[in-house]
């Protein structure tokens, strides 16, 4: 593998000039693959280009099943080049390149085309490297008999690193750093390890966020160390174009269903809709609004409900990870058939934003409700290449271990990292093959100590509830007061005379007391109108008294016509209560004796869920004695003197 890369490197450095380092990759990718493809042809080409002339007026689908059949591939090509006669010709080679590009299948041109291959032809010939960059390709040998499947994917790989690397775009836009995608891959089977080891196992992995494919090839690579004859099938779909050239040409170059792959938003045009997988990765992206697809998506939302993808809610349009996770989740098998267990990464905002009631508390505990969450983990800061925030491994299933239903492991990893001899982009960490093994082993031990938590679902939700308090009011007719009467927008409607009416009225009453009780200040106060000749509507009746109104708790409780205690809005204050303790119990105990008139206005009660994931971690670290810093101080201040000293002399 390693003098196949090596090869391939040489070819990339003698672009130098013409090309800028951060454009090799869409040179030596496309090339390595087309390379690649000419070497699983050659065995059947001619068969291929016997039978291409006879359905040549044959419709498309008969077309595509002849050929594919005389290639014995997913794909094929019917233009009678190869690299040997590519570079016999070198004068016409620009054409001849297009003519064989052009008689490849629909489904692998795609690739070339999505990664604009005939712009960087275009440049290489311009540039008179094109021959010399083809000849060497022509030179390598990526038969399957010489290089495998795996070995190819194994070269495939570790050139998109090295291109990423390379890259002047934000490498974490479309590659997860290699060792977090090991760890996600070795959670999502570390306790599936012995039913995948035996012959015969058939599995499905899915990436909705597939990017370059990093994360199946990961899958792929560790499941065939752990079973060389497992049938898998590696599904993925990604928006950007680059990318998906790159995943596609992996899948193609490893073997896999080359229409497996697919282009476009996830979260608006699912490629995949009826199916169903065994396991899910993903790395969506962190912090990103979804306003172009909120029309598509809240209509799913309400139209479809729960038997869609995103029943359980929506979050905030300013960050669509979560919706990402009900994607994931929607993709599960179900528990009769054997279910699914699907690994996600997230940014710390999905564990506990918006409050009760609101789309992410929703989504959390429609999840906690049923079971899904297994378990959480929380890495370093600093891993990825575009953010140093805080990220955490959702582990998401629907067939629980016995002694993990109705349980959510948290496993703390943010202290287990090496450092990075050189940062690249905010990356400045790294997980060690240790620190892997090391939470692999918490998680499938299932046991709680310093760096893993259990908590049951329940632990996880709350109610919130509104405490209310009684509105207790005293009026008196101030010039302040009625200043303010006068603001009020109702009273700005009055004509002029019943304005002047009005605060002749009030004058009336500036003279008399204070009223602590609402009905007998209402009376004095139709009684002043009325002798003003001024008939006080329903609406005025309510500004004025609530405008003359202020705050006084020695006054009397305002109550409806029911007799029922009215609440102050001003007062309002809720609660959260955990799920299991009584409402009332808890009132009594943590709101009564702060407040022995309130009450819960069962009305507004609201359900929600949040993971205080650092909370469950936080190690009380106690002040240094004050002794031991007045000695630091003193020490800092013999170091002065002496130096002042030393300035004297």
């Amino acid at each position: 593998m390693v003098n196949h890369v090596n090869f391939i490197w040489n070819i990339a450095e003698s672009l130098r000039g013409p090309f800028k380092p951060s454009e090799y990759g869409f040179v030596v990718l496309p090339f390595t693959v087309l390379r690649r493809l000419d070497a699983v042809l050659a065995d059947t080409k001619t068969e291929v280009l016997k039978v291409a002339p006879t359905v040549a007026n044959a419709p498309e689908v008969l077309q595509q099943m002849k050929l594919t059949d005389a290639s014995g591939h997913q794909f094929y090509n019917t233009s009678p080049f190869d690299f040997a006669k590519l570079v016999a010709d070198p004068q016409d080679l620009r054409a001849n390149l297009s003519s064989y590009l052009s008689g490849f299948s629909t489904n692998v041109r795609d690739i070339f085309e999505r990664f604009e291959f005939d712009k960087a032809l275009n440049k290489l010939a311009e540039k008179n490297k094109l021959f010399a960059v083809t000849e060497k390709f022509a030179q390598a040998d990526f038969h399957p008999r010489t290089v495998s499947n795996i070995e190819m994917g194994l070269v495939f790989e570790e050139l998109i690193r090295w291109a990423n690397e390379r890259s002047n775009e934000t490498a974490g836009d479309h590659y997860t750093p290699r060792e977090v995608i090991a760890l996600m891959v070795q959670l999502l089977f570390a306790v599936d390890d012995d039913a995948l080891t035996k012959p015969g196992i058939v599995r499905s992995i899915y990436d909705p966020t597939a990017g370059t494919g990093g994360m199946l090839s990961v899958a792929d690579e560790y499941l065939r160390r752990l079973n060389p004859g497992i049938q898998l099938s590696l599904y993925g779909q990604d928006y950007n174009d680059a990318s998906y050239a790159i995943c596609k040409a992996d899948m193609v170059i490893k073997g896999q269903d080359v229409d497996n792959i697919a282009l476009g938003d996830t979260l608006t045009e699912d490629a995949f809709e009826d199916k169903k997988f065994d396991y899910g990765l993903s790395n969506p992206p962190f912090g990103v609004d979804w306003k172009d697809q909120r029309a598509v998506i809240e209509d799913e939302h309400t139209k479809v409900g729960f038997t869609g993808r995103f029943g359980p809610g929506t979050p905030t349009v300013s960050d669509g990870a979560m919706l990402f996770l009900l994607h994931l989740v929607s993709k599960m098998r179900n528990r009769e058939d054997g279910g699914s267990r699907m690994a996600i990464v997230l940014n710390g905002s999905p564990l506990f934003s918006g409050g009760a009631g609101s789309g992410e508390s929703n989504i959390r505990k429609w999840l906690l409700d049923n079971d899904m969450v297994e378990a959480i983990i929380g890495l370093p800061k600093d891993m990825f290449y575009n953010t140093g925030i805080s990220t955490y491994i959702w582990v998401l299933t629907n067939r629980k271990e016995k002694e993990r239903e109705g349980r959510v492991q948290l496993i703390d990893a943010r202290e287990m990292f090496a450092k990075l001899r050189k940062g690249l982009g905010s990356k400045r960490n790294e997980l060690s093959g240790k620190n892997i093994r090391t939470i692999v082993e918490l998680y499938a031990a299932f046991e709680p100590g310093d760096h893993s938590k259990i908590f049951r679902n329940e632990d996880f939700l709350y109610r919130t509830i509104t405490v209310e308090r009684p509105l207790k009011l005293n009026w008196e007719a101030t010039p302040e007061r009625i200043d303010a009467v006068f603001q009020a927008k109702a009273v700005h409607k009055l004509g002029e005379a019943d304005a002047v009416a009005l605060r002749a009225a009030l004058d009336r009453l500036r003279a008399q007391k204070v009223w602590t009780n609402r009905a007998e200040f209402q009376k004095a106060l139709k009684g002043a109108a009325k002798a003003e000749g001024l008939t006080l509507t329903a609406p005025l009746l309510k500004t004025v008294t609530m405008e003359l109104g202020e705050q006084d708790d020695t006054a009397d409780i305002c109550r409806d016509t029911k007799g029922n205690p009215e609440p102050d809005t001003s007062l309002r204050d809720t609660e959260n209560v955990p799920w299991d303790r009584d409402v009332d119990e808890y009132v009594a105990l943590e709101v009564h004796p702060y407040a022995p008139d309130a009450w819960v206005d069962h009305t507004k009660t609201k359900e929600g869920a949040e993971i205080p994931f650092t909370r469950h971690f936080y190690q009380y670290v106690p002040p240094r004695p004050l002794v031991a810093i007045d000695s630091d101080l003193e020490r800092a201040m013999d170091e002065l003197r002496a130096m002042l000293a030393e300035v004297e002399r």
